[in-house]
């Protein structure tokens, strides 16, 4: 699915992490959501690498990078943690400075990674996502049954990890396969990686420790932001699939106008899965946003 792009395998603080490279010029982070793994770019890195240096990587816990133990509080998997590591790809790539295209779980750690390391982040383009604080402050009946594995995957371990490891294809096929375009958005080459990296030991702890995190100590982070009125300065781009469940829920726009400086965005005709669903409507807005130089 990514042929022509290069495989490297860095490591931050005895965690591996599974990256992959093409193309040349300015350089642009691509991180996915859960439950998958770089390749669900497959259908835009690409062409994406014909003007950019197009850096993929797993999120620590997914795919083929590492399964640290999760801590106290999970705080392993904190987005600060997440957005170390990928800070550490992109200089081992070679760069200091760098743009962002990022999906669900990707788009947490991406906004995590703008804010903490503003001089590291050129501009972000976040796909389906409202702020994470906001949408746990704001939570609705209508959201906590669309998206009950915020919720199962939080609960104290070891039940959820264990129903996951029970039967892990299962899990991911009722989670993507109950989303507006069901599995037949998914290449089988695509899906078949997403079933293979869920069934690697460990997986589910990790999966239960990225969402303890995000219903934790990620949103003691946020808060202390927002204590502190620190903003997003880089220009943001927010994209949500109109048959999604986020932007039923949530004003997109407004709830990232108040934490970051300079925001747009649009639905797309799609459903959450939007780098599969809408390929070509993505790459149109992600030429369109990251043209300038950085």
């Amino acid at each position: 699915m990514l042929d022509g792009f290069e495989v490297m395998r860095l490591e931050r603080g005895g965690v591996r992490l599974n990256v992959r490279a093409a193309g040349q010029g300015p350089g642009l982070l691509l991180l996915h959501g859960h439950p998958q793994t770089h390749a669900m770019w497959h259908r835009v890195a690409p062409a994406l690498a014909d003007s950019f240096r197009v850096v993929l990587m797993d999120l620590r816990g997914y795919g083929d990078s590492g399964r640290p133990p999760p801590g106290e509080g999970s705080a392993a998997y904190s987005k600060r943690e997440m957005a170390l590591d990928a800070l550490e790809v992109m200089r081992g790539c070679g760069f200091e400075r760098f743009s962002v295209l990022a999906h669900d779980r990707g788009a947490r750690v991406a906004h995590r990674l703008a804010a903490d390391h503003p001089h590291a982040v050129d501009r972000l383009l976040l796909l389906d996502i409202a702020p994470t604080l906001a949408m746990y402050e704001r939570t609705t009946e209508a959201f906590a049954r669309a998206y009950w594995h915020w919720f199962f995957l939080i609960q104290p371990p070891p039940l959820p990890e264990a129903l996951i490891d029970a039967d892990p294809v299962r899990y991911i096929r009722a989670v993507m396969g109950s989303r507006h375009a069901g599995l037949g958005a998914f290449a089988p080459e695509a899906m078949a990686e997403y079933e293979r990296c869920v069934a690697i030991e460990g997986t589910g702890a990790a999966i239960c420790a990225d969402y303890r995190a995000s219903a934790g100590i990620d949103l003691e982070h946020d808060r202390a932001d927002t204590a502190a009125g620190r903003r997003l300065h880089q220009p943001l781009r927010v994209l949500w699939g109109e048959h999604g469940v986020v932007g039923r829920c949530f004003d997109v726009l407004a709830l990232w106008s108040e934490r970051a400086a300079q925001v747009s965005g649009r639905a797309l005709p799609c459903g959450h899965y939007i780098a599969e669903e809408a390929p070509e409507a993505l790459l149109e807005e992600a030429r369109s946003f990251f043209r300038r130089e950085i």
